[in-house]
């Protein structure tokens, strides 16, 4: 059995007592450092300090670079100014999806690629087999890069007062290429994964120590907390962003987890532009949907959704909202049973639960 693959901030983590660490995708990764609830709650009304230094990066360069990534991607790079950066999918022949990402725009054939920690060997041997004979180059610099995230109301006031570049000056997915954070120059870029503003810090694996003691010292007096990955999960989800392998994988295409908006039908060709634009015409045949329990429990990953006997799809993702204290799901359905207050059942431990199609996000920032 392979050892489990650890960031950079690891041995940081031992400095919490209720600190628990999962194995996730191969890494060994905290779920908590001092609760899931608490940390949730800190990101909302706070902030939060996440190391998702797991994700992948890919460089890709060349004269080649931008007409190889709209090939490759759904979305259009073409609109990517430098200091820009936007939320993508590579998608099999057949609309399936092979991963979601982000890509940045460096420069003039100069971009960066993050993807999900799962997927990087995969993704990097998918780009690597449709990577033309010249004019691109692609290089994995996965283990070499840190990633930190601020997240929450207080991450621009935190920022700002570490930061060579005033955080206020940078719009959503945007980014500074060569700021200085804490003595460390970082690729600083606001984006997130929770539902709230936030930034999020790219860096050498070496400034570990000095991103990580100097963030949480300047954030101490803004509510700062770690955070890990279960607090991440639930604010993703309130927020309805998708996690690969539930909301989105090689069985579901971008279209039936209604993120259309991030597939450019009308861009040149594309891997999966045909499959995805026959879909679109078709109507889907299956819709992500939110749905909330009308009887007690609470509907997990993998649960089947029914109405009367026939079983329509399953809940992708399931819990009890931190921030709204309702029993609620995602649920990749059949298309004809996604309308708003359609009553449906979900199968829990053996028994039939009441449930309806409610709207989704469940949470929106300052809503």
């Amino acid at each position: 059995m392979n050892a489990l693959k650890r960031t950079p901030f690891f041995a940081f983590y031992s400095a919490y007592p209720e600190s628990r660490s999962i194995d996730f995708g191969g890494w060994e990764l905290p779920v908590q450092f001092t609760g899931i609830q608490k940390e949730h709650e800190a990101v909302r009304s706070r902030a939060g300090l996440f190391d998702v230094s797991h994700m992948g990066e890919f460089m890709v360069t060349g004269s080649g670079a931008e007409t190889y990534l709209q090939h490759m991607t759904t979305n259009d790079v073409g609109r990517l100014a430098d200091g820009q950066a936007q939320y993508s999918l590579l998608c099999y022949p057949d609309g399936g999806t092979v991963d979601d990402l982000l890509v940045y725009r460096l420069g003039e054939g100069r971009y960066m690629l993050v993807v999900n920690a799962s997927n990087i060997d995969k993704d990097y041997q998918w780009l690597q087999d449709h990577l033309p004979e010249s004019g691109v180059e692609l290089t994995d610099r996965s283990e070499e890069t840190l990633l930190l995230a601020v997240q929450g109301p207080h991450a621009q006031q935190i920022i700002s007062e570490v930061s060579s570049v005033a955080p206020a000056g940078l719009k959503p997915f945007h980014f500074a290429e060569r700021a200085v954070v804490c003595g460390v120059e970082v690729l600083l870029s606001r984006t997130g994964y929770t539902g709230e503003d936030g930034f999020e810090l790219y860096a050498p694996v070496d400034a570990a120590e000095k991103l990580w003691n100097g963030l949480l010292e300047a954030g101490s007096a803004h509510g700062l907390t770690p955070a890990g990955l279960g607090a991440r999960d639930t604010l993703r989800f309130e927020a309805k962003l998708p996690l690969y392998g539930q909301e989105l994988s090689k069985d579901i295409s971008p279209l039936e987890a209604g993120l259309g908006f991030f597939v450019k039908l009308d861009k040149a060709d594309f891997i999966g532009r045909e499959a995805l634009l026959a879909q679109k015409e078709q109507g889907v045949p299956r819709r992500l949907v939110g749905i909330e329990m009308i009887d007690r429990g609470i509907p997990r990953s993998h649960y089947p959704v029914y109405t009367g006997e026939q079983q329509i799809g399953e809940i992708t993702t399931g819990t009890q909202s931190p921030t709204l204290k309702r029993n609620l799901g995602l649920a990749l359905v059949d298309a004809r049973y996604g309308e708003i207050g359609t009553e449906l059942e979900v199968e829990i431990r053996g028994k039939r639960l009441k449930a309806a199609v409610v709207k989704a996000p469940f949470y929106k920032k300052n809503s």
